[in-house]
């Protein structure tokens, strides 16, 4: 039963003699309407069910306000926002380095964690680190970052093109959106 409560910012919802009416809807805990009625009267009626009387939409005129266990639905409430956030998923960025002068062998395992962590949704970071007289030869380092674009292009795409940053160049891949 999702109930949408219109809710002051700290408290929740106006309950029992938090509710500033004189008279209010009412629907009972078995869902029944009670019509309008003076807000004493709503009151005695929940009593007598052993629930709170709970605003559940103040705007209308005359605010409709339902009999129910207010505990329970609190509970209920954070179970289900405790599900969502279960359900929420975060997107981390991974990290893979390189140097300009990599192994074949060596290119393919960091290819092979790449596309393991971009299939996982994650974003990876790819950096190429230079020292020395590497320096120099940054092209390779942009050809090479190049290459590694167009083999993982079917499964990610480039949201960081490759820059240089002191001795490095970095890039960014994200998952490619399949529609």
């Amino acid at each position: 039963m999702a109930v949408n409560f219109r809710t002051n910012k700290d408290t929740g919802p106006r309950t029992n003699e938090q509710i500033t009416a004189s008279e209010v809807r009412v629907i009972s805990s078995t869902g029944k309407q009670l019509g309008i009625i003076s807000i004493r009267e709503a009151l005695n009626h929940a009593e007598d069910e052993g629930f709170d009387l709970v605003e559940v939409s103040p705007d209308a005129n005359p605010p409709v306000c339902k009999i129910i266990d207010y505990g329970k639905l609190k509970y209920r409430e954070q179970k289900s926002k405790k599900e969502a956030k279960k359900k929420q998923k975060t997107i981390e960025v991974k990290e893979i380095k390189m140097r300009p002068g990599i192994n074949t062998h060596d290119y393919n395992v960091k290819l092979k964690a790449l596309s393991k962590f971009i299939n996982g949704g994650n974003k990876v970071k790819v950096s190429m680190r230079f020292r020395g007289r590497e320096m120099e030869h940054q092209n390779l380092g942009f050809d090479l970052l190049k290459k590694l674009t167009e083999e993982v292009i079917e499964y990610a795409k480039v949201e960081v093109p490759p820059k240089s940053e002191g001795k490095q160049i970095m890039m960014i891949l994200v998952p490619q959106i399949v529609k």
